[in-house]
Formats: C-alpha cells, structure tokens, sequence
C-alpha cells in the first residue's frame, strides 16, 4: 500500500542508491537496469547508473529520449562553447538502458524532456545544420538559448549565427 507522502511525493528511492540528491529534489519513478543499478526520475533530471555510482543528467540536456522494446536510450548533449547568450551544444553517443520494471519512468521522461523545450527552430546550412532550442533548466528561472550542432557543422559559423540570434531574442525582450 503507497503511503500518503509516497502520494503526494513520489516513489522513494532504490535501496543502495548510489547518488546524492539535492536538497529538495525527490523521486517520482525509477527502475532497475539489467546492467546494473537504476533510473530514476526526479523534477531536476534524470539518474542514470554510472559503474559503482550514479549521475544526474538535467532535463535540458537530454536532446532525445526513445522508448523501444524495453530499453531506454538517451541522447545526451555536451557543451562545447558559449556564444552571445547561447550555450553550443554537440551530441554525445546515444547511450541504452534496459529497464527491467519500467513502470512510469518512460511516460516521465517523455513528458519531463518535452516540457523543459519551450521553443524550437531548425536552420540548415551548406553543411549540416543546427538546432536553436530555448529550455527550462530545471531548478533556475527563466531559459536558456541551445544552439544543438550537427556532426560535421561549421562551428564558428554556427557561434555567429548563435550570436545573432540571441541579440535579436534580447531586443524584442525589452
């Protein structure tokens, strides 16, 4: 039987839990990995089992997330630079996880991954292209500009792009 902090906050975390969450910062859901450890959910990001430990992977820099056959993958993105008020990002390799009693931890992520996105825009250019992506950091206010490049991009040409983008978000902020 759940009880009524279980209700009101969410499931409590795996026994031997290897990570420390933060000061406020509960569980909503998590699962075991066939590989080891666990998933877990929480309103800051997303637990995953890292060897012996565990790491918290924010919201907002999780570029993809699919649900497929029982396994979990998850594309997670890596800064590489700032420019202007945009933060440049690259994909890392997607990374999977079979999850051996998934529960409501994929619907979770789903819904957390889509709703740090607050807008979305795709330029292409002469070779490869580029994600410009305003989120919600999870814990901050306000959001932060994304600028997500594609393999084999022009990275100065994207952090001029990036550039201009946020002086024009800036202005008609004012």
């Amino acid at each position: 039987m759940m009880s009524w902090f279980q209700r009101l906050f969410g499931d409590r975390l795996p026994e031997r839990f290897p990570g420390e969450l933060a000061k406020h910062e509960h569980a909503l859901a998590y699962s075991p990995v066939t590989s080891g450890g666990h998933v877990v959910v929480t309103h800051l990001g997303l637990w995953l089992p890292d060897g012996v430990s565990s790491r918290r992977m924010g919201w907002h820099l999780i570029s993809k997330a699919t649900w497929s056959a029982g396994t979990l993958t998850i594309t997670e993105s890596q800064q590489i630079g700032v420019s202007g008020d945009a933060v440049l990002l690259r994909d890392r390799e997607p990374a999977a996880y079979h999850l051996t009693q998934p529960g409501k931890v994929p619907l979770l992520v789903r819904q957390r991954v889509d709703g740090s996105i607050r807008s979305r825009h795709r330029q292409d250019l002469p070779a490869g292209g580029v994600w410009f992506v305003q989120r919600k950091i999870p814990g901050q206010d306000g959001v932060v500009m994304q600028a997500r490049i594609d393999p084999g991009t022009d990275l100065e040409l994207v952090a001029a792009i990036a550039s201009k983008v946020t002086e024009k978000s800036a202005t008609f902020e004012d």
